[in-house]
């Protein structure tokens, strides 16, 4: 890998990128001090995390074909039925290598 930055660059665009991490994280606990939690509030952030979860994970079962739907919807199934999320990625990442090894 050739870089014109050579290392000192290098480590100075880590160190950059490390500062704007924590600063983006640093900067949401530091807003939300700020931020009365009424009742309202509160269930906007009990509904993030599975927003954000199914943001991630429908545009790569769209994408993924039909493998990758089957491998959600049993991941899904499981993770109804069981409440394991460890037992749910497992059965997901069988149904997919399943599928995918019957060519659908």
């Amino acid at each position: 890998m050739n870089s014109d930055l050579g290392i000192f660059g290098i480590w100075m665009v880590i160190a950059a990128m490390a500062g704007v991490t924590y600063a983006i994280r640093a900067g949401g606990f530091w807003l939300m001090g700020y931020v009365p939690l009424t009742r309202r509030v509160r269930s906007i952030l009990n509904a993030l995390p599975g927003a954000v979860i199914m943001s991630i994970i429908l545009p790569l079962a769209v994408r993924g074909g039909t493998a990758a739907a089957i491998a959600v919807v049993t991941s899904l199934a499981v993770m109804a039925l069981r409440r394991n999320d460890l037992l749910a990625v497992i059965c997901g990442m069988g149904a997919a290598a399943f599928a995918r090894a019957l060519a659908l």
